[in-house]
């Protein structure tokens, strides 16, 4: 696979993460890059940038050193609800809007509760990619999940990240071996995200291939390198929606 994309990444704004944004374009312009995307987590996250960043995301350029340039936000969800930690008025300022459970914006509770809670976020309108469900922060129905994922036009992201040993995410290879073989089995195409918090992370998978070859996952469902499906997808995802 030549990969040609990466929408989940962050740079200084997040708080725990060293690159600037234009280091982080010149990374992925130097690895051949098409796309990247540059996700900041909201506001639940300790040091995060504050709200007013996502607002003023129009200042930035979306070309740069030859990389098309998609900013948005990695917002938290944060109820069984599926209830958002972003208000609706700056979604129309994210390129992307990419929605997941993190520990220190929400309290784990039963599966079902759990479910529910990734299942609001799929179901909203608003959203394009469910971050690192299968990173083991609640445990999950993974089937329903695809399922919705695949009825509402939304992506689940296996999460490069997730499966680095030092982050003890004893769950992850397991969870994320099923939701490759499911996704396989409903035909639900995926996006491969380094959630890279530093330029030389950008497009790193590379703990990602084995649970690839492991389940022999098709590569025309695999959108890291099909640039024009992956924002036609995005686009279909704003005509359905008016803000």
């Amino acid at each position: 696979m030549n990969v040609l994309l990466d929408v989940h990444t962050h740079t200084i704004a997040s708080g725990h993460a060293f690159s600037t944004l234009q280091e982080m374009v010149q990374a992925a312009a130097d690895k051949g890059l098409q796309i990247l995307g540059i996700t900041e987590h909201t506001g639940g996250i300790p040091g995060t940038c504050s709200d007013i960043y996502f607002r003023n995301l129009p200042v930035v350029p979306r070309q740069m050193y030859g990389v098309e340039l998609l900013l948005g936000a990695e917002i938290n969800i944060v109820d069984y609800d599926g209830r958002l930690d972003l208000e609706e008025k700056y979604f129309r300022f994210l390129d992307l809007r990419i929605a997941g459970l993190h520990s220190l914006c929400y309290r784990p509770g039963d599966i079902d509760q759990n479910t529910s809670a990734v299942l609001g976020a799929i179901c909203n309108p608003h959203i394009d990619i469910i971050s690192h469900p299968g990173d083991g922060t609640a445990d999950l129905y993974f089937e329903p999940l695809v399922l919705a994922a695949k009825e509402n036009g939304v992506l689940l992201e296996i999460n490069n990240s997730s499966l680095n040993p030092y982050r003890h995410k004893e769950k992850a290879m397991g969870n994320n071996l099923e939701i490759l073989r499911l996704c396989k089995r409903y035909g639900q195409p995926v996006i491969l995200g380094s959630d890279a918090h530093i330029s030389f992370s950008i497009a790193d998978y590379h703990w990602l291939y084995p649970l690839l070859s492991a389940t022999e996952f098709p590569e025309e469902l695999i959108l890291n390198d099909k640039p024009e499906a992956f924002k036609a997808r995005l686009k279909r995802n704003r005509e359905e929606t008016v803000l």
